[in-house]
């Protein structure tokens, strides 16, 4: 690791401090490691051989295991190392669907009656329901361990150092790290896997309010902040307003919402700190990580599958959109196979960086929140940095807002404001909804405190309710 902070292991072994010994788990994760490091740098098609290898492996597990699987599977896939007759049969195994994934849950028929040797036990977890219907997802001790080796990789990918202090601002559990103090723990817990030492971790509930979020921030003095997109707008934009910024902060890391363009400049911008993306789900694993060298995201394919397909099923060509469908490659405990997670992505070019891995250019968000016309048409609602500078200045105070579609022709506009918004304020939101998003909406105006998070504290800028 060319310029990279040193690294101090944890050694497991009594009368051992260094050299250090692992145990058996940090053994594992090592192991893990070495391989990916080296994989990452494989040509494209040697990457995707090893992946057909283990999900031949995958879906035989599956096919003999998961009774959802049983008569959903092909008797037998071609062998792996026939390129052409494996994807063929790939392409024709269904897509599995969020609904399907809750029909199944109540006979427990997508759960692996048994595990290999190897895969621990079984763990419970639930997805935050940002569609208002929350999945439940059963995974392994092993998936948990793979799950460690990636959220290393993005640390040592952007060359942190593990002695910093590590700021987290995401749990949204009632009661949790509530502020002024929030919760501190000795070392930064899963994402050192117990194998590195690391510097502390500081958290934060996130629904503290943005301008007590900052004094604690500023208070901590992290080297390295994890939030979600929105939160750390709002956090940016108060760090602007009070002058007043952390002097330590050498990174930013996004997760969980889709991270604009616009936000990326102007979180960067107020605090002096570059950000990197990262994208996961929970029952999925992590998807794709930024790449160190550029802003788009490298997708991980020793980790999962990821498929970016056209409206006819068929890969998206760097440029395009199409939706994300992912197989996780080492959950046996309960196998997603070619799972629908509800998404769209653009695909990008290889990378000029050398890594073999895919490229995603771009994470566009939830499918379900597109903009839907009279006539059937569906369309990005993105918000450029003109359109944001439009907003705010046709509403002064504007601190936060939200898009909502009610219907096919009508849109509700949240603004949170400092103080009332005048008459002129009102009907200037309403011209800049209708020149946006076009002159056949009403558009309704609503004024609050603050514009509402899920239950899992994440946050879109446009939510589409229509039917």
């Amino acid at each position: 690791m060319h310029n990279a902070p040193p690294i101090d292991l944890v050694s497991a072994v009594p009368g051992v401090s260094w050299p250090a010994l692992p145990d058996a788990a940090g053994s594992a994760l090592l192991a893990l490691l070495f391989q990916i490091e080296r994989s990452q740098w494989w040509p494209a098609a040697r990457i995707e051989a090893a992946q057909r290898r283990q999900l031949a492996t995958l879906l035989d597990h599956a096919r003999r295991a998961v009774p959802f699987h049983a008569a959903r599977l092909p008797a037998a896939m071609p062998d792996p190392d026939d390129a052409a007759a494996f994807e063929a049969a790939w392409q024709a195994i269904p897509i599995l669907t969020r609904a399907e994934i809750q029909a199944a849950d109540a006979e427990e028929s997508l759960i692996a009656g048994s595990l290999p040797p190897g895969h621990g036990e079984y763990r419970e977890i639930f997805t935050s329901g940002s569609t208002g219907r929350p999945v439940r997802a059963i995974r392994s001790q092993l998936w948990e361990l793979v799950w460690s080796a990636f959220t290393l990789r993005d640390h040592l990918w952007h060359r942190r150092d593990f002695a910093g202090t590590l700021a987290v601002i995401r749990d949204s559990t009632p009661g949790a790290a509530p502020w002024p103090e929030g919760a501190t723990t000795p070392g930064w817990g899963g994402a050192g896997g117990g194998l590195f030492a690391t510097g502390p971790l500081v958290g934060l509930n996130v629904m503290t309010p943005p301008a007590q979020q900052l004094d604690w921030l500023l208070r901590r003095d992290p080297d390295y902040l994890l939030s979600h997109p929105s939160i750390l707008a709002r956090l940016a934009e108060e760090s602007r307003r009070a002058g007043r910024r952390p002097t330590r902060l050498r990174q930013v890391m996004a997760i969980a919402e889709t991270l604009r363009p616009e936000t990326r400049a102007g979180i960067e911008a107020a605090f002096g700190a570059p950000v990197a993306e990262v994208y996961s789900t929970r029952e999925a694993g992590y998807l794709a990580l930024q790449c160190p060298d550029h802003p788009h995201l490298h997708i991980q394919s020793e980790a999962a599958r990821v498929e970016v397909l056209d409206e006819a099923g068929r890969p998206c060509a760097p440029g395009a959109i199409g939706r994300v469908v992912v197989t996780p490659l080492h959950n046996l405990a309960m196998p997603l196979i070619r799972y629908d997670i509800g998404d769209a992505a653009e695909v990008g070019p290889p990378c000029r960086c050398g890594r073999g891995l895919p490229v995603l250019n771009r994470v566009m968000g939830r499918r379900q929140n597109m903009l839907r016309l009279p006539g059937g048409e569906r369309r990005w609602p993105l918000l450029s940095s003109s359109d944001l500078a439009a907003l705010v200045a046709a509403v002064p105070g504007l601190r936060q807002y939200q898009v909502v579609q009610t219907a096919l022709d009508r849109l509700l506009l949240r603004l949170a404001v400092e103080g009332p918004l005048s008459a002129a304020g009102e009907a200037a939101a309403i011209a800049w909804a209708r020149g946006k998003f076009g002159a056949e909406f009403a558009v309704t105006v609503e004024t609050r405190p603050e514009v509402p998070r899920s239950a899992a504290g994440k946050f879109e800028d446009f939510v589409c309710e229509a039917p």
